[in-house]
């Protein structure tokens, strides 16, 4: 299982961000986690996946915009140890 914690900065709050990173976890399947809006404009999120290869395509999917009106200028990606999700939701 590997599991890591994002931060988008960018475009990304107020253009659908957060439901675009839910819908690719869904639509990629096998990825699990949250993701949420930070007070100092940024997104997070903490995902895991079964396999690396399946975290790979999330991560380079969240690069590029998960939604027409967003752009990410810097995801920050780093390796992260937390309880294990069973869902992926979207949190306050």
């Amino acid at each position: 299982m590997q599991k890591v914690k994002m931060t988008a900065q960018g475009r990304v709050q107020g253009v659908g961000f957060r439901w675009g990173v839910y819908s690719l976890a869904l639509e990629i399947g096998g990825i699990t986690g949250r993701v949420w809006n930070n007070d100092d404009g940024t997104v997070g999120i903490l995902a895991q996946a079964e396999t690396p290869a399946l975290m790979a395509k999330f991560i380079q999917e969240i690069r590029k915009g998960p939604t027409p009106f967003s752009k990410v200028s810097y995801l920050d990606v780093t390796m992260a140890n937390f309880d294990s999700y069973t869902d992926f939701k979207i949190s306050n």
